[in-house]
């Protein structure tokens, strides 16, 4: 089952890359799961950042572009670096079947150690107040600046899609993707609206 669930993460961050998204964007999937298995209890994590750390180590290798921070502990950036890297490569086919192994003992002290921690560091209150502080790091142009795209990726959304209710399209159609729902306007081929 997390196969799938992995498999099915990692098809919605493509489909955001092929929209023209941008790679953290993309890379969000990956975060919003492990959010996700924290709160179902598939394991813990210490903090938010921990768990937002695990998505972004799991976007990268999974083959998300995106980039090692340029700021921060040289040691998050060595393992974003090893991380990035393995993604862009095909590592598996590359490096020789004893190396591309991963060791079960190491695997499995990983995972219990997760499992003892809180579940409670996905918590909408949690998040909020990692958020909340995260933002505070950013210059006040910086914040306006994502507010304003924000906004316009928001007015770009509802008004093409009023746009072409007005030129006459008979009906909408609504097609289900995995926790995603696209809408399909019939009479207009080709236009896909989210």
């Amino acid at each position: 089952m997390p196969e799938q669930e992995e498999r099915e993460t990692l098809e919605r961050a493509k489909e955001d890359l092929h929209e023209g998204k941008s790679p953290s964007t993309a890379a969000g999937e990956f975060v919003r799961e492990e959010i996700d298995h924290v709160r179902e209890g598939v394991h813990g994590a210490r903090s938010p950042q921990q768990a937002i750390a695990i998505g972004l180590s799991k976007a990268r290798r999974a083959g998300i572009p995106l980039k090692p921070p340029a700021k921060g502990k040289a040691s998050t950036k060595k393992s974003a670096e090893r991380d990035y890297e393995r993604g862009q490569s095909h590592w598996r086919t590359k490096v020789s079947p004893k190396r591309a192994e991963i060791s079960p003992a190491r695997s499995r002290a990983t995972s219990e150690a997760l499992k003892r921690e809180s579940k409670r560091t996905a918590s909408h209150e949690a998040l909020s107040k990692q958020t909340r502080s995260a933002s505070r790091q950013r210059s006040a142009g910086s914040r306006r600046a994502a507010a304003k795209k924000a906004a316009r990726n928001r007015a770009r959304g509802k008004g093409g899609f009023r746009k072409a209710i007005k030129r006459g399209c008979e009906a909408v159609e609504t097609v289900f993707f995995p926790k995603r729902e696209k809408r399909v306007l019939s009479g207009e081929p080709g236009i896909v609206l989210y």
